[in-house]
């Protein structure tokens, strides 16, 4: 399924208030209640809305320090082979790169000493490098309707 324009609209709606009724969604871009809820439900049947949850402050809940770890794992240690989500409930997200190093980690913790200990953890899996967070600029961007394709420019001398 490829979401139309209105289907861009309700997702826009939903990302900014999961909470919207069916009435007031339909208000909002102009639908009958059923009609709303039959694109939703197409929606969540395509998995392009995987679910609906709460957004939780991680400062106020106890876990000021943010920090980004690349990490590079040694033969035979690899993070996401040799452990489990529930070994590491610190990890907010977990990314596999290409390049240098093999995956991005995303961690929360709610001292230095944690943190610290965090890390300690994690380096028996291979060499890092640590990023704290000093302060988030901007978050959680909505997903939008992709742009189109932006124009490449051709090396000269390479034709």
């Amino acid at each position: 399924m490829e979401p139309d324009e209105l289907d861009w609209r309700l997702l826009a709606e939903l990302q900014a208030d999961a909470r919207l009724s069916y009435n007031e969604l339909a208000r909002r871009v102009h639908l009958s209640s059923p009609a709303v809820a039959e694109r939703v439900r197409r929606m969540e049947q395509a998995g392009i809305i995987t679910g609906y949850s709460a957004r939780v402050d991680p400062a106020r809940a106890g876990q000021p320090l943010l920090a980004f770890i690349q990490l590079r794992c040694s033969l035979g240690t690899c993070l996401l082979k040799t452990t489990r989500a529930q070994d590491y409930p610190e990890l907010a997200e977990v990314h596999k790169l290409s390049g240098e190093h093999c995956t991005l980690l995303k961690v929360r913790a709610s001292s230095l000493a944690h943190l610290e200990g965090l890390i300690e953890r994690l380096g028996t899996h291979g060499e890092m490098r640590t990023h704290i967070v000093l302060s988030t600029q901007y978050d959680g961007r909505p997903v939008e309707q992709p742009l189109p394709d932006r124009p490449v420019t051709a090396s000269a001398g390479w034709t």
